[in-house]
């Protein structure tokens, strides 16, 4: 199943796409010839900026929850016991709290009450920005010297970061996308991508916490060294929030010698959750 909005996206997005993916080539020969465990100093800077090729993935429970939360039991998934439960975890949120206007927050725990299947993840929708980042599954960085290309494993998404052409405002972009649009640039070694013109259907992490068609997101790229990265994201949303919010996380590399992105093609797995009723063999 192909979601709604999607083909229109990926026909506005192939062309230039298709040739971020021919100047991404040259980039990924720079990332294997870097090798993971250099100091982030003897990491071959790409056009004077710092090299953040790579396999990146965060490890926390803010896919989760974004806001600090218990380690909790889901009912509905008694017979797995341990495994289908709730990992606690500390709030990312810079502010403690999301800042809800209370007509939002109702449309929150209407989300939250409907999971899993209102969750678009669960129906392996592209999970749009910031929540690609901490998904639990990896994504991969590929620097050039001009837009930077991003490949997530899970839904095979992907996205161009504009750094000199191609750069839209909002007035620009025609359709809002899953993945939104990304104007990047560097501000020191902080790489600092504007995502616009984001799907109001992409959730924010699996406790029903969403925003609307309104939100813009800035997120800043920081290296600390050759192996881990300050993210953060800032969630702009005046119709969803009180005022803006900012999640904070560290991201990993992966060291591993024989490192790749694995594909996670997951419309097979959503079509018993949509349409059981209607399929010729369905599950109990």
């Amino acid at each position: 199943m192909i979601p709604a909005g999607f083909e229109e996206s990926r026909a506005f997005l192939g062309g230039k796409m298709r040739q971020t993916f021919l100047v991404s080539l040259a980039a990924l020969a720079l990332a294997a010839a870097a090798p993971f465990g250099a100091d982030a100093q003897n990491r071959p800077r790409i056009g004077g900026k710092p090299n953040i090729n790579g396999i990146w993935q965060a490890m926390n429970s803010a896919n989760w929850n974004l806001e600090g939360h218990a380690a909790t039991q889901l009912k509905d998934f008694w017979r797995l016991g341990a495994i289908g439960a709730i990992p606690a975890g500390q709030s990312v949120v810079k502010e403690g709290k999301i800042p809800y206007l209370p007509e939002a927050l109702a449309r929150r725990d209407e989300n939250r009450a409907g999971w899993p299947k209102t969750d678009p993840e669960a129906a392996c929708y592209l999970p749009g920005l910031p929540r690609a980042t901490y998904l639990p599954h990896p994504f991969q960085i590929i620097q050039g010297d001009q837009d930077i290309l991003f490949v997530y494993s899970f839904a095979n998404a992907n996205r161009a970061v504009h750094m000199k052409e191609n750069r839209k405002t909002i007035d620009e972009v025609p359709v809002d996308l899953w993945m939104g649009w990304s104007n990047g640039q560097w501000e020191g070694d902080t790489l600092v991508v504007e995502v616009i013109a984001n799907d109001d259907r992409t959730w924010l992490d699996r406790a029903g916490n969403y925003h609307s068609n309104q939100m813009k997101v800035t997120e800043r790229y920081t290296p600390l060294d050759a192996n881990r990265m300050q993210y953060e994201a800032t969630i702009d949303d005046p119709e969803t929030f009180s005022a803006p919010w900012t999640i904070s996380m560290h991201l990993y590399r992966n060291t591993e010698p024989n490192a790749e992105l694995l594909e996670y093609k997951c419309v097979e797995f959503s079509e018993n959750l949509l349409y059981n009723e209607f399929l010729k063999e369905p599950l109990p």
